[in-house]
């Protein structure tokens, strides 16, 4: 699909604006509906497809959380190139790298393709994940918290009763849980974009102390507990995850977050971090740190216009 639109200000990173401070802020996602009974968007099992890039954090919840929730059936997937250029996230027609897909539902070459057919006249960024519509052959939900929500229970009906059974935004722990995410999403899973992307000494400085204060704050909270929230599984310890097991990897050198590594200075954190990774398929097999590597590395020309990709951490995530 061709568009004589100049659409690299919302797919080129490069052109992306931090404001006058020279802080970073994102933008908030523009397709927010749900799957519901009655609504627009029913539940069902032949209608939803994902598509995600392996090397974004976002993506990555969705896709834990519908392999915890054992939708993989149910929920097709299309999975990016890392290598965004000026057009944004390539499918592998265009792009081919391993594990990456070409989009065989849509035939797009690149992930803004996907936008402009639902909104020629979008004007948005151009981002995944997106919860795409094959009814109404439209995007559903392209806000990553709102999706997971959505797998946690929209598709009980069709799930094995263990599997309708796993709540991760159990009602009595939602406060709790919502609580935590108002200071770990700007904090953390924001805040290592805030440090990398900063454009002054001054906003990186207040962005890379207010995230090591985050995480010394994790560090408290995990202590003699397996989870972040009643010593169990909910999606704040998803949301968490899916920034700190990009942290060793990509933030500390590419972000410039060196205080500390999680490794080396956060050893409950880390363990924590370890355990979901080798003792669940949901975490392990959503993690690809060549694509996660490859993506912020060669994606992001300002940062790092060599795209030299480092060896090290050398391993990715230490054995238990």
């Amino acid at each position: 699909m061709s568009t004589t639109k100049d659409t690299t200000l919302q797919s080129d990173i490069g052109k992306m604006k931090t404001e006058p401070d020279g802080s970073f802020k994102r933008l908030d996602a523009s397709f927010r509906n749900t799957i519901e009974k009655g609504g627009k968007f029913e539940p069902a099992t032949d209608r939803y497809h994902l598509y995600v890039s392996y090397a974004c954090p976002w993506a990555t919840r969705t896709l834990i959380v519908r392999k915890l929730k054992g939708l993989e059936p149910f929920i097709p997937v299309t999975a990016v190139s890392p290598r965004m250029g000026a057009n944004g996230w390539p499918f592998a027609n265009v792009d081919p790298y391993p594990a990456a897909d070409e989009d065989q539902l849509n035939h797009s070459e690149h992930v803004k393709d996907l936008y402009l057919k639902v909104d020629p006249d979008y004007a948005g960024r151009f981002t995944v994940p997106i919860l795409w519509d094959k009814k109404h052959n439209t995007i559903v939900n392209n806000e990553s918290s709102e999706i997971i929500r959505i797998f946690n229970t929209a598709f009980n009906e069709f799930l094995p009763a263990d599997k309708a059974a796993l709540d991760y935004y159990p009602e009595k722990l939602r406060s709790q849980i919502d609580e935590l995410n108002e200071w770990i999403y700007p904090s953390i899973n924001n805040g290592v974009y805030r440090s990398g992307f900063a454009t002054t000494q001054e906003a990186y400085q207040k962005a890379v102390v207010e995230l090591f204060d985050a995480l010394d704050k994790v560090e408290k909270i995990l202590d003699g507990q397996d989870y972040l929230i009643g010593n169990t599984l909910t999606e704040a310890d998803v949301r968490l995850w899916v920034t700190l097991i990009r942290f060793d990897p990509v933030y500390v050198g590419h972000f410039k977050c060196n205080l500390r590594t999680i490794r080396d200075g956060y050893p409950i954190t880390h363990r924590w971090m370890q355990k979901l990774y080798w003792n669940s398929a949901a975490f392990k097999d959503s993690t690809d740190f060549d694509h996660i590597k490859t993506h912020y590395y060669w994606s992001h020309h300002a940062i790092n216009p060599t795209r030299i990709v480092p060896v090290g951490p050398i391993p990715n995530i230490l054995p238990l």
